[in-house]
C-alpha cells in the first residue's frame, strides 16, 4: 500500500521538539553572530561612551595591545570632547607600560601643548617625568635601583625628567603627584652629580686639570645638596694643587673639612685612586 501523507507525519511530541532545538539552534547562531560580529567591528561603529569604556577594560586588563588600538580609533573617530582629552593620557599610559616611551612622549608632549588648562595637567607632567625617566634607564637598572650604572649613562633624558618634575611642583606645589616629584627629584640630582664627578674623575686621573675643576665646580654649584659634593671638593682641591693654585687648594680643602670632615681625602691626599680601566674607557664628553 502506498503510503499516505498522515502516515508520514511524524508523532506530535517529536514534531514538537525538533521545533524547539530549531528554535534554540537559530538564536544560539544568531547570538553567536552578534557576539563576535560585536567584537571585530564594534571599535569603528559604537557611540563613544562604549568605545572609551571598552579601552579602558583593555587597560584595566593590562591587555596594552588593545587598549592602545581603542584609544587611538576614539581620538580618531572623535576628535574633541572629554572623552577625547581623557583617551589621550590613557593612550600615553598605555604605550608607557606597552614600554612604546619614544610614542608615549609624542602623545603626551602633544596633549600638554593642546590643553594647557586641562584639569589633568599635574598628572601630564608626571607622566612625561616618568616617560623620560624610563628612556635613559635600562630595565636592569630599574629593578637593581643601580644608581652608579645609570650615572655611567647619558643623562639627557634625566636632565629633561629632572625638568618635568620641577615644573610639576613648580606649577602644582599641591597636586597629589608633587610630593613623589621631588622624591624623584632627589633622585635624579644625586644620579646627574654622580655623573659630573664620574666626568671629573676621567678628567683628572688623564691629567686634564681644567676641566677636572670645571666639572667638579659645576658639581658644587648645581647640586649643593647632594652627596657628591664632598668628592667634587676633593677632586677640585686636587686639580687646584696640580695646577699650582696652592691657595685656591687650601681654601677648597678647608671647605671639604668642614662640610664633610670624614671625607677619605682628608686622611688619604691621593683620594681617588686610580680607577678601573673599563671606566675610563667611557667617553664622558658633553660639554656645557
Amino acid at each position: 500500500m502506498r503510503p499516505t501523507i498522515d502516515s508520514l507525519k511524524l508523532p506530535m511530541t517529536t514534531r514538537f521538539c525538533l521545533r524547539t532545538l530549531a528554535v534554540l539552534a537559530l538564536a544560539l547562531t544568531m547570538s553567536a553572530c552578534s557576539l563576535f560580529g560585536h567584537k571585530h567591528d564594534n571599535i569603528d561603529t559604537m557611540p563613544v561612551e562604549a568605545l572609551y569604556n571598552t579601552a579602558h577594560n583593555s587597560l584595566e586588563n593590562a591587555d596594552y595591545t588593545a587598549a592602545i588600538k581603542a584609544y587611538q580609533r576614539l581620538i580618531a573617530r572623535f576628535p574633541s570632547g572629554d572623552y577625547n582629552e581623557q583617551a589621550q593620557l590613557d593612550l600615553t599610559y598605555a604605550q608607557y607600560k606597552d614600554n612604546q616611551l619614544d610614542d608615549a612622549y609624542s602623545t603626551i608632549n602633544r596633549f600638554i601643548k593642546t590643553y594647557p588648562a586641562n584639569k589633568h595637567a599635574d598628572y601630564a607632567y608626571y607622566l612625561r617625568g616618568l616617560i623620560n625617566f624610563d628612556r635613559t634607564t635600562g630595565f636592569m637598572d630599574r629593578v637593581s635601583h643601580d644608581k652608579e650604572a645609570q650615572s655611567r649613562r647619558d643623562q639627557g633624558y634625566n636632565l629633561q625628567s629632572f625638568d618635568d618634575f620641577a615644573e610639576l611642583s613648580r606649577r602644582f606645589p599641591n597636586s597629589a603627584y608633587a610630593a613623589d616629584a621631588r622624591q624623584r627629584m632627589i633622585y635624579l640630582r644625586n644620579v646627574l652629580a654622580q655623573y659630573e664627578v664620574n666626568v671629573a674623575e676621567f678628567y683628572l686621573f688623564n691629567r686634564v686639570y681644567v676641566g677636572a675643576a670645571d666639572r667638579a665646580q659645576y658639581v658644587i654649584e648645581h647640586y649643593q645638596q647632594a652627596p657628591q659634593t664632598g668628592d667634587a671638593l676633593a677632586i677640585l682641591t686636587r686639580s687646584y694643587l696640580a695646577l699650582d693654585q696652592d691657595k685656591l687648594a687650601a681654601q677648597t680643602r678647608q671647605v671639604l673639612a668642614l662640610n664633610y670632615p670624614n671625607h677619605p681625602y682628608l686622611k688619604d691626599p691621593k683620594w681617588p685612586h686610580e680607577v678601573a680601566t673599563w671606566r675610563k674607557m667611557i667617553p664622558f664628553m658633553r660639554h656645557h
